[in-house]
């Protein structure tokens, strides 16, 4: 596949205020300078070990992203250098990421994952819950984290109306506190469903396979 040819077109499609993420997982370093070499410098990750020897070996200004499941005890290994966690989903990791952020003396950029598929193989606060904390002064307690929007994976599904609902769901709720507490990312969408995301008002769109190919397993 030609990575630079997709980047153009993805690009070239989407809205100019949606931010696309390539997401390089499993992806070699070599992949990653062809898409830098194009202009590109945001990077999407899901295991630390892969982010950490990734950000150690290639150019310090690509703008990394931890878009999976992120345990409370591997928090440190990025706090230095992570551009945006797309993936906090519970008290306790944004708890960890303040003590971090903290320690390195920087405010790392967080989203809140919802869990909006009811899917028990994904993470995610429920709707209520995030109600609740957005109502109280939770978050306020927080100097070194800045939460910056929501993140929602929708269903793995050929059924476009549920995506869409999902997605519709996700923004609803984000157009409801993205005043009042200076909300600026919706991060939905990901190569079978971004355009559906789009169309729901995502402005973070987290894209592999369309740019790099196949995933390797």
């Amino acid at each position: 596949m030609d990575i630079i040819s997709n980047l153009q077109k993805i690009k070239n499609e989407i809205p100019k205020n949606v931010l696309l993420v390539a997401v390089s997982k499993t992806k070699p370093i070599s992949e990653i300078i062809t898409a830098y070499d194009a202009g590109h410098l945001h990077f999407g990750e899901n295991k630390i070990q892969e982010l950490v020897f990734k950000q150690e070996e290639l150019p310090k200004n690509i703008k990394w992203h931890m878009i999976g499941h992120l345990q409370r005890n591997k928090v440190k290994y990025i706090a230095s250098f992570i551009y945006l966690i797309h993936s906090v989903d519970s008290l306790k990791l944004l708890k960890e990421i303040e003590k971090q952020a903290k320690i390195n003396k920087r405010k790392i950029n967080v989203l809140i994952q919802v869990d909006i598929s009811k899917d028990s193989t994904k993470f995610g606060f429920s709707f209520s819950e995030i109600r609740e904390l957005m109502k109280s002064n939770t978050f306020k307690m927080f100097e070194h984290v800045s939460i910056k929007g929501f993140m929602g994976m929708a269903s793995y599904s050929n059924d476009k109306k549920l995506i869409t609902l999902q997605f519709s769901n996700l923004n609803n709720l984000f157009e409801k506190f993205k005043k009042s507490h200076s909300l600026n990312y919706l991060s939905m969408g990901m190569s079978s469903d971004y355009r559906e995301a789009i169309k729901c008002n995502s402005n973070i769109i987290r894209l592999g396979s369309n740019i790099f190919g196949n995933r390797n397993k």
